[in-house]
């Protein structure tokens, strides 16, 4: 069975149901109903019609857990399968979930959750998997984001930087459990750029490709962290580089600079420079100038900070950092190198330990505990 194609119809089903008069929060329960029939009988006996097979299916488990409501409505209401949609419709429903999923109202846990299960159609189980939490707790905030979007019109126009924050946070969580989010999150977005003409969402796309291209380079086998610049980059993905060149090279063109292009312009120049040395870190310090103008983000500016530390020299890094609060993530991390650079071990091993401490994540901690280290080792010599 092609769980992939079940998976990628589902949008359009739920998009059908709505459009028949269920709503929203039926309408997915019956496709999730209908997902597991489908596991059960298709790979015995396979539909001709997969899409007309699910909306059949799940019409009739809306109808019948809802008959008496019908009833009371007297709504005329046909069983059978109706005829299916045709592309167009079906991505202007695919469109309406993504606004739908990713509504202002929904806390971005509860947004990423439901775009997980409405529109990229993992079950309950597998996103709890993914985030790492109970089951139970995952149907619970799931439950509440489909009763908080209950009474919003399904052909409401929706916020396009909204759904791209939500996309967003999905391909960072990278992989987890038995999903692989990171590839989820692009396949969605593929999916968002191909029913709608944005350059922003052009942008987002090239930054996942562009980024999912490291991957392979990220870890050591020893499942170490592996820093940009100590990275094999014979181990780069080259078809998704160029991929994501060309998509970045056609949102530029548009001349309508959005955040998640500017990210993909960084990206794009890291991959093209075939050696650590070889990276044009005036041109990244001139991108990251755009996205302090876009965004004046705090974690734009230190990024900024370590790129004008590469292009002007450690002291110029040590500068720009200093006028950030201490208190942005990563601040003290970022210190310690510019002061290694600097020819200043003794602070930068001290930093490397403070900033370990304050790690985010396993991984990261060990890598900083480890350069921390390093540093005392040459120091005792």
């Amino acid at each position: 069975m092609d769980e992939a194609l079940l998976r990628a119809l589902v949008p359009s089903v739920i998009g059908v149901l709505v459009r028949r008069g269920a709503d929203f929060a039926a309408a997915e329960d019956a496709v999730q109903d209908a997902l597991v029939e489908a596991v059960r009988v298709w790979p015995r006996e396979p539909p001709r019609n997969p899409e007309g097979w699910l909306v059949t299916v799940a019409w009739r488990r809306f109808l019948d857990t809802t008959r008496a409501e019908i009833s009371r409505r007297r709504r005329e209401v046909r069983v059978e399968a109706e005829p299916v949609p045709g592309p167009g419709r079906a991505v202007d429903d695919t469109l309406q979930l993504y606004f739908l999923c990713a509504h202002p109202s929904l806390t971005p846990a509860s947004a990423v959750a439901l775009t997980l299960r409405a529109v990229g159609g993992l079950n309950t189980r597998q996103i709890a998997r993914a985030y790492l939490v109970p089951e139970a707790t995952m149907a619970q905030r799931i439950s509440r984001a489909k009763r908080t979007v209950s009474g919003v019109r399904f052909d409401r126009p929706g916020d396009i930087a909204t759904v791209l924050r939500v996309l967003y946070l999905v391909f960072n969580e990278g992989y987890s459990g038995d999903v692989d989010l990171a590839g989820e999150a692009i396949r969605l977005t593929r999916r968002l750029a191909a029913g709608i003409d944005h350059e922003e969402v052009a942008g987002l796309l090239a930054l996942m490709l562009l980024h999912h291209a490291r991957r392979s380079a990220r870890t050591g086998a020893d499942g170490r962290l592996v820093p940009l610049a100590e990275q094999d980059r014979g181990l780069w993905d080259t078809r998704l580089i160029a991929e994501g060149v060309d998509v970045l090279q056609a949102a530029l063109a548009r001349d309508r600079l959005g955040e998640f292009q500017a990210q993909a312009a960084v990206a794009a120049l890291h991959a093209d420079a075939r050696t650590a040395e070889e990276t044009d870190w005036v041109q990244i310090v001139e991108w990251y100038d755009e996205l302090v103008r876009l965004t004046d983000s705090p974690v734009v500016r230190l990024n900024r900070a370590v790129a004008v530390g590469e292009a002007d020299g450690p002291r110029a890094g040590l500068a720009a950092l200093a006028e950030l609060d201490p208190g942005v993530p990563r601040h003290t991390a970022a210190a310690a190198y510019l002061h290694e650079r600097d020819g200043d071990p003794v602070t930068a091993a001290r930093l490397y330990a403070r900033a370990a401490r304050a790690a985010p994540n396993l991984p990261e901690r060990d890598h900083l505990t480890r350069q921390a280290a390093r540093l005392n080792v040459r120091l005792r010599g």
